[in-house]
């Protein structure tokens, strides 16, 4: 039987980088907190009966504060990704 040989290859060359760094993944940690707050302030607002309207859709929680810090969220996460730490 022939033995598999091993991939000796797994380790990076002096030449080869990781994709991402330390900091990158810290900043897309902080751009997925600031998306799912942004989706928990999104949420709410229903009534329990379908027969009465709840005015409180259109708080400014929901139409102000939960879009921006969505944005928000989704700009750290193309910093994040683009992102390169100078030499």
């Amino acid at each position: 039987m022939s033995k598999l040989k091993s991939n000796e290859n797994t380790e990076l060359s002096p030449n080869q980088q990781p994709l991402f760094r330390k900091i990158n993944y810290i900043l897309i940690g902080v751009g997925v907190l600031f998306l799912t707050l942004g989706f928990i302030l999104l949420s709410g607002g229903g009534s329990d009966d379908p027969n009465v309207f709840s005015p409180a859709i259109f708080d400014t929680r929901r139409l102000v504060v939960a879009p921006i810090l969505m944005l928000i969220g989704l700009i750290v996460e193309i910093v994040a990704i683009m992102y390169r730490a100078k030499k």
